[in-house]
């Protein structure tokens, strides 16, 4: 054989050992595109993601389609992107509950949220606050700390994530207070009891709770974090109401599974980052109480990490048992 047939042929044979994510990377994305997102419909994980999602499918030229696979503290969604094909076309969009919290929370977790996943981009904060039904007596925050005082084990709080079962367990410690907890599958079905009376007091995200404040459905009386919020600044901390050593915020990120290509993730960081550097999207995401801004895939990992350790942290000082 000529040596140039000889080199076509080693060429060919070299290219057919080639990885086939590695084939197909050059034309991603040729096909839609499946965001998994590990909360009901109406949570504020959702409404983002579809905010998101219809942005990416603009900017990829496919389709983003949204579904939602809520349960066990965001860990059935997170399981099934875990085991998904690295292709780039099932990515997940989630919060602190399935890659900081859940690990602490729960004894069984069938996932490693840094070995078994690919981290694409930040996009996000979801600041939390404390709402109450408007029925109840409470006009502040001390309110509520002295009621329970005078009634240990009769005020209940809903939650319908991590950071809530987080932040109700910080107050209960923090505030030396007896209050029951009621978990929900979502946020939503936590409103709806909040707002039912059922239920005595929630701590939610901005973008599921505003709007129930804002009809008078609901009354906030407090931010989840160290210092106000510039969405709703006249809401005081949870310091300032008398609650001390209170920090607790919800991220926001989008992932794959382990192994993702390392140009698939490069497109898919591009596509969010252009996202948030919109500024009609950024007022679209912040009218539902959300802080949009992304940055590295190296940047994220290094954030996972660390916020893995912070709310260990978080949960053991809380007093909160594995389940």
């Amino acid at each position: 054989m000529k040596p140039s047939r000889l080199l076509g042929a080693a060429l060919l044979a070299g290219a057919a050992l080639l990885p086939a994510a590695a084939v197909r990377a050059a034309d991603y994305p040729a096909k839609p595109i499946t965001l998994i997102v590990p909360f009901p419909a109406g949570s504020g994980t959702d409404a983002v993601g579809r905010i998101f999602g219809n942005e990416l499918s603009s900017i990829l030229g496919q389709q983003v389609i949204v579904e939602n696979k809520p349960g066990a503290n965001a860990t059935i969604a997170a399981s099934l992107v875990a085991r998904a094909r690295p292709d780039g076309y099932t990515i997940f969009v989630t919060t602190n509950t399935s890659h900081s919290a859940a690990p602490w929370l729960m004894k069984n977790v069938p996932y490693d949220p840094v070995k078994d996943f690919t981290p694409i981009a930040r996009g996000g904060n979801l600041p939390f606050i404390l709402v109450a039904n408007p029925k109840r007596p409470w006009k502040t925050v001390a309110d509520l700390v002295a009621d329970a005082r005078q009634r240990p084990g009769r005020i209940t709080y809903a939650s319908g994530n991590s950071t809530g079962i987080v932040a109700g367990a910080t107050l209960a410690r923090r505030a030396n207070i007896d209050i029951l907890h009621v978990p929900y599958k979502g946020t939503p079905q936590g409103l709806t009891d909040v707002v039912g009376g059922q239920v005595d007091f929630m701590f939610t995200d901005l973008a599921s709770g505003l709007p129930f404040v804002q009809s008078g459905q609901l009354r906030a009386l407090a931010v989840s974090t160290a210092q106000r919020s510039a969405i709703v600044p006249d809401l005081p901390s949870m310091a300032e109401s008398g609650v001390p050593d209170f920090d607790l915020n919800s991220w926001n990120g989008y992932f794959g599974p382990a192994g993702l290509p390392p140009e698939v993730v490069a497109r898919l960081n591009a596509a969010i980052n252009q996202v948030v550097a919109k500024p009609e999207t950024r007022q679209r995401l912040a009218a539902l109480g959300f802080d949009a801004f992304s940055g590295t895939p190296q940047d994220f990992a290094r954030f996972v990490g660390e916020q893995r350790d912070l709310w260990g942290k978080l949960i053991r000082d809380a007093g909160i048992e594995q389940q």
